[in-house]
């Protein structure tokens, strides 16, 4: 098969909801086409005129009365629904990637699947902010490390209620930033220099995306042109294909 009767079977396949459905359906199990007609809510007609489009792809085979998927059939069918969930989260993860993709942060493909994700909205342009909040609260009594290229009351606040609980916070602030939140925020900033639970760093080098991370949690954040959280992505699955060094090192 060439890559032009490919492309036009699967121009073919996509061309019609009810083609998927019937294809779906032989997946799942052979069906007769009177049974096909009920669990796609087709006529007789457009069923058999699409057995008819399949077998002449070798899709389905009619075995007494039975029509069932080839093994090719359902690789086709596989292979299909494969990329109707890759496009589906590509329109979700779709803002993220173009917004870090926009700083040169080459984010790695394997982490998109396994991770939730909080876009801020017109409805809702303050998403991205909560939700860090939400977890920067939650971190009772963890080490939490993070790097921001903004500093704002919210996180500030948030920020104070964890460190109040037991947590220590190791954060690393843009220097552009630094005069802003001396001069805006100067309990926080009070705070910083004293407290020895908490560690404010500046960056030499501008910051671009923010990192956020205790015990399992690890986010990455991308920001738009005037530094407003816009997106979350988030993980608690950082450590599950990892091994301890204990197990790998023999020690002598």
């Amino acid at each position: 098969m060439t890559a032009e009767e490919g492309h036009d079977g699967t121009q073919y396949l996509a061309g019609s909801p009810v083609r998927v459905a019937i294809l779906r359906a032989l997946r799942e199990e052979p069906r007769r086409p009177a049974a096909l007609t009920d669990a796609v809510d087709a006529t007789r007609t457009t069923v058999q005129r699409i057995l008819a489009g399949f077998r002449e792809r070798d899709w389905v085979v009619k075995r007494d009365a039975v029509y069932r998927v080839t093994a090719t059939g359902a690789r086709v069918h596989d292979a299909y629904e494969a990329l109707l969930t890759e496009v589906e989260r590509a329109e979700r993860y779709g803002q993220f990637a173009a917004t870090v993709e926009r700083v040169g942060v080459d984010f790695p493909l394997a982490g998109i699947p396994d991770s939730d994700l909080t876009v801020a909205s017109d409805r809702n342009p303050l998403a991205a902010v909560d939700r860090l909040t939400e977890l920067l609260r939650e971190s009772h009594g963890a080490n939490v490390r993070a790097v921001s290229p903004v500093v704002i009351q919210q996180f500030n606040d948030a920020a104070a209620a964890a460190l109040d609980d037991g947590a220590s916070v190791e954060l690393i602030i843009d220097r552009d930033v630094v005069d802003t939140s001396v001069e805006e925020f100067e309990l926080a900033t009070d705070r910083a220099l004293d407290d020895d639970d908490a560690d404010v760093y500046v960056s030499a080098e501008p910051i671009e995306y923010g990192l956020f991370r205790y015990d399992e949690v690890a986010c990455v954040t991308a920001y738009d042109e005037r530094n407003n959280p816009r997106c979350v992505i988030e993980s608690t699955s950082l450590r599950n294909d990892a091994t301890r060094l204990s197990s790998v090192v023999e020690r002598v």
